[in-house]
């Protein structure tokens, strides 16, 4: 994954929820490009973050031995738009796993606020087909280094008792 619009899991509910922060810094030159007087994230990469996290749950349901991409966005709204300073907290919760992908309902809250909600299906991307569009044969999106201890940061700092011991 070349940018991860994500900087830290705050929970993971291995094959339910996970909820993800993204700090919108002014350090950003994404946020120039559109309105250079005006600094905004553009919508686009606020999706990117949800399908990010979506992504990264449905991933690890099946221990990231299936590659995961996003296949349709079935519907967004956006309610506002996140500046420098603001914190996004992106949730999603998985309403729907099969072979073939998945299915998460997200929500952003900027601030607290609901800013934007969007459904979003995954789809896994079986072997032949791998092979087909040649795309390399280890998991090109989801490595087991850096994401992997975000992972487990964001399940210690999970409280306890909302914790589904019958899948971790």
């Amino acid at each position: 994954m070349r940018w991860i619009w994500i900087d830290r899991f705050e929970e993971f509910h291995s094959g339910k929820s996970a909820t993800a922060i993204k700090m919108v810094s002014r350090a950003e030159d994404h946020l120039y490009e559109q309105t250079p007087l005006y600094p905004v994230m553009p919508h686009s990469l606020i999706l990117e973050g949800l399908a990010q996290t979506g992504g990264i749950l449905l991933g690890e349901a099946n221990d990231f031995k299936e590659k995961v991409v996003l296949a349709k966005i079935t519907s967004a709204s956006f309610f506002d738009h996140a500046v420098p300073g603001d914190e996004l907290r992106y949730i999603a919760k998985l309403v729907d796993i099969r072979t073939e992908g998945g299915l998460a309902e997200c929500q952003v809250l900027k601030n607290g606020t609901l800013m934007a909600q969007a459904e979003i299906f995954f789809a896994h991307v079986d072997q032949s087909r791998s092979q087909e569009m040649a795309l390399p044969q280890e998991n090109f999106v989801f490595g087991q280094g850096h994401l992997s201890e975000m992972i487990k940061k964001a399940r210690a700092m999970t409280p306890r008792d909302s914790i589904d011991t019958t899948t971790t």
